[in-house]
């Protein structure tokens, strides 16, 4: 079973038809959307400060989402895929955006919709990514736009597919119970 719990009477939020992995963990001011999914090992700890993810968010095996203390709220959109191992802290990321795997994006930045962060990158505290572009590298800078083919071919499909892989879980977890 997942670990959901409340921090000092908060209770984490979840939208309708979403999949938690059962080794997730949860806890404190979360509030999720609709078609969401945390998979497996990963982390979203609001004990600190609040979180907030839209609709058809995916947090992705291992990454952690997470705060700073009287500080930093992590907010995410819509349609939002968070990589393996990326590491999402007291930040802001508009709709449509792909945080590649091991990626880490630290307070107070902002990525704008329709954007990429590569894998690997670290986007620093205070950056904002431009709206329909890729970042790479460590420090993260902009490599290039971002071509509505990526957009609706690699964004989109990668937030759809998980919404799918989502119900080959929520299946097997209702066929065991």
């Amino acid at each position: 079973m997942p670990v959901i719990l409340p921090v000092e009477g908060v209770f984490p939020q979840f939208g309708d038809d979403c999949f938690i992995a059962p080794n997730a963990t949860i806890v404190g001011d979360v509030v999720m959307g609709n078609e969401c999914s945390v998979w497996f090992n990963a982390v979203v700890r609001g004990d600190v400060n609040s979180i907030r993810l839209g609709n058809k968010v995916n947090v992705q095996d291992g990454a952690v989402l997470h705060a700073t203390y009287q500080k930093t709220k992590t907010i995410v959109g819509n349609n939002v895929s968070i990589g393996h191992n990326a590491l999402v802290h007291g930040c802001t990321v508009h709709d449509n955006v792909l945080i590649g795997m091991g990626a880490i994006v630290m307070d107070n930045a902002i990525i704008n919709s329709n954007s990429i962060i590569a894998a690997g990158a670290v986007v620093l505290e205070g950056t904002v990514v431009e709206a329909g572009s890729i970042y790479a590298g460590v420090p993260a800078k902009k490599v290039k736009d971002i071509s509505q083919e990526l957009i609706h071919g690699e964004i989109n499909r990668i937030a759809n597919n998980y919404i799918k892989y989502s119900g080959w879980f929520k299946d097997a977890l209702t066929e065991n119970n």
